[in-house]
């Protein structure tokens, strides 16, 4: 009877410590992956780099560049990028040419996006007066922000959409 007891008591414990295994994160690091699951925003460091277009109708370049400062994750396709200016935003469409690929991040390691616009008239009926950019990661709502100092995007359309494009995620670096 004794033995059959401890038996239990020892089947339980093995049956209480796997239900307790969630593969996953322990609750006090709200967020962060496990390895080789998607990355997370607060598990990357974010530069912004910027070529921007000189005057009106010239393009201009605003490179995002995401470092991996913890475990090995994974981005897959491309970005969200929203253009915000004064109380409404626009979306940002993806490059339909470049081709977002799947990438695994090992911690140190980097990858980018690039945002290309049209300059705007300053001021002008076709421009959109963008005052910050925000981007999210697939698969998650928390959105990172940084202040456009660009000049004006130009729109396109009666919708007023903006005459910008988004790549899909690069691997940077060696």
């Amino acid at each position: 009877m004794r033995a059959t007891s401890i038996t239990v008591a020892a089947l339980a414990a093995a049956l209480l410590l796997t239900a307790c295994d969630d593969g996953g994160s322990d609750g006090g690091d709200k967020g962060t992956p496990k390895a080789g699951g998607a990355c997370t925003l607060d598990g990357l460091g974010v530069q912004v780099a910027a070529s921007p277009a000189p005057t009106a109708g010239d393009t201009g370049n605003v490179t995002v560049t995401l470092t991996n400062r913890g475990t090995e994750c994974t981005l897959t396709g491309s970005p969200g990028v929203d253009l915000h200016a004064g109380s409404g935003s626009a979306a940002v469409p993806a490059d339909q040419a470049a081709k977002g690929q799947k990438l695994t991040l090992a911690k140190g390691t980097t990858a980018s996006f690039t945002l290309t616009y049209v300059r705007g008239e300053a001021g002008g009926a076709k421009s959109l007066p963008v005052k910050t950019a925000t981007f999210t990661l697939p698969g998650s709502s928390a959105d990172h922000s940084f202040t456009w100092s660009y000049g004006d995007v130009a729109v396109k359309g009666d919708a007023g959409a903006p005459d910008a494009s988004v790549t899909g995620f690069q691997q940077t670096g060696d």
